[in-house]
């Protein structure tokens, strides 16, 4: 919970015991985001299709349905009070060629990446709004900023949801409510499939840096975001070894 909209030291000034949300949490970044906040002192509750082992509330919750994320966001700040950050790290991805996807398949992704963080920020910004304060950062990718040969049901989804982010972003832009994304690339996580060529040398021998992203990495950044004034709004930090610059 904030204490006032004051900073120091380009820190946000917290009271003990800040609450976030993190969707997506039992697995993943989104796991190791809950771990990393965790670790600094937050009190974290878990929205996931599964039993998230590092939350200090954990609910089984489909994104995809507003009325059931109503009503975790209600039942979290009645448990834990108001809720401080969030983080929207919720999804799945596929690799399908174009002529693929399916009417199923594209809705599904959609439903998930975009409705997910629609269902997640309707339920939250009010309550921002009404303490004039909150810190709201979606998982998104570098498929959404350089696209992807076999992703484009992914891409668009993850792409859509970086338009309603920076929407969302230029509508509380005169309030210390801060709105933000970040996009890793190939990241060390179950999502990526143990014979997916963006874990094999030939492509790893392509990257800047020479290897993926640790899901350590991204709960880091994540952390800062909620935690930091970094003057950072509607803005996308990629997290991506260099393969997007």
């Amino acid at each position: 919970m904030i204490a006032s909209s004051e900073f120091t030291g380009g820190r946000v000034t917290l009271e003990p015991h800040r609450t976030a949300v993190v969707s997506g949490g039992a697995s993943g970044i989104g796991a190791r985001a809950a771990l990393e906040l965790q670790q600094h002192g937050w009190r974290v509750a878990v929205l996931d299709l599964s039993a998230a082992a590092t939350a200090d509330l954990s609910l089984r919750v489909d994104v995809c349905d507003a009325r059931r994320v109503l009503e975790a966001v209600g039942q979290i700040e009645s448990q834990f009070g108001p809720i401080d950050g969030v983080v929207a790290a919720a999804g799945y991805y596929e690799e399908k060629p174009f002529e693929g996807i399916s009417t199923s398949d594209w809705r599904k992704m959609l439903a998930v990446h975009v409705g997910g963080v629609f269902n997640l920020l309707r339920a939250v910004l009010p309550l921002m709004r009404t303490r004039n304060y909150g810190r709201f950062v979606a998982i998104s990718s570098e498929r959404a900023i350089g696209g992807g040969s076999h992703d484009a049901h992914y891409a668009s989804a993850k792409a859509a949801a970086l338009g309603l982010i920076r929407c969302a972003a230029a509508e509380v832009a005169g309030t210390p409510i801060r709105i933000n994304a970040v996009a890793p690339g190939p990241t060390d996580t179950p999502l990526l499939p143990p014979d997916s060529w963006e874990r094999q040398d030939n492509f790893l021998r392509t990257l800047p840096i020479r290897r993926i992203a640790n899901t350590g990495e991204i709960a880091m950044a994540v952390r800062s975001m909620l935690e930091d004034d970094l003057f950072l709004h509607g803005e996308v930090l990629s997290i991506n070894s260099g393969t997007v610059i």
